[in-house]
């Protein structure tokens, strides 16, 4: 038996990894890919969302805007810091794509990624005022809480660690998108333009959990890489993110 097998077999039986020096090629592989896809999607995202601070109705809610968006640039840096231990060019990573780039409001990508970069398809798509960015970052905070209580789990023990650090961060960026509607709502916002923004986000959303064939996520799952399948995961955010709209005063679109 190959050392790679026997590391393969290890992994698959639950073991841990905590250097590079003895990951195999394939596991190497989609390792980097799942750094690559958080620290683009979160670099995207914050590019986002930065658009939109000076857009916030008052100081409280602007501060809050430029603490998120400082927030998850620096967690980008620390998994993109891992991503380095691995042998990625981090000097030339940030500056090497159009974080701020967006597709129209009306495309409709599916799951599909984008030609540049690794990101999630919902960070394809621009947010259009500080309400609409209010309800995005509601409704993907509660995915990334989900998306990240399994990614705590992976078997590459350094990256555990890291995301067990950025998971309560995410948590509160959640909580603070759950204030910032509850804050809107004080101020008199047009009800029927949030929920406009809850229909167009919601399924843009929902397809952050699919993507991966079966085999492929059995091959994750042996990995150590994946716990949960992506139907799990969504069936969860759909309960956990209709009752926080409920709370709201809003809801999740009939047809989800």
């Amino acid at each position: 038996m190959t050392g790679e097998m026997r590391i393969a077999d290890y992994l698959a039986a639950g073991g841990k990894l905590t250097a590079p020096d003895n990951a195999p090629p394939r596991y190497r592989a989609e390792l980097l890919r799942l750094m690559a896809t958080f620290v683009d999607s979160t670099l995207a995202g914050a590019a986002g969302f930065a658009d939109t601070i000076n857009a916030g109705p008052g100081i409280p809610e602007r501060i809050a805007a430029a603490r998120i968006v400082m927030e998850k640039t620096r967690n980008a840096g620390h998994v993109l810091a891992l991503m380095g231990d691995f042998g990625a060019d981090t000097g030339r990573y940030v500056g090497n794509h159009p974080w701020g780039a967006r597709l129209s409001r009306a495309a409709d990508i599916g799951a599909r990624r984008g030609d540049h970069d690794m990101r999630l398809a919902v960070f394809n798509y621009p947010l259009q005022g500080w309400d609409d960015a209010v309800v995005m970052n509601l409704l993907m905070g509660h995915a990334a809480v989900i998306q990240l209580r399994d990614l705590e789990r992976v078997s590459y023990q350094p990256l555990a660690r890291l995301f067990g650090e950025i998971a309560p961060v995410e948590t509160r960026h959640r909580d603070l998108a759950a204030a910032g509607v509850t804050r809107r709502h004080e101020q008199g916002a047009d009800r029927g333009a949030l929920q406009q923004s809850v229909d167009y986000w919601w399924p843009r959303v929902a397809v952050s959990f699919g993507g991966a064939s079966a085999e492929r996520q059995a091959l994750l799952a042996a990995f150590g890489l994946r716990h949960a399948t992506g139907a799990d995961q969504l069936a969860e955010w759909s309960r956990t993110a209709a009752a926080a709209l409920d709370g709201l005063g809003l809801a999740a679109p009939a047809s989800a």
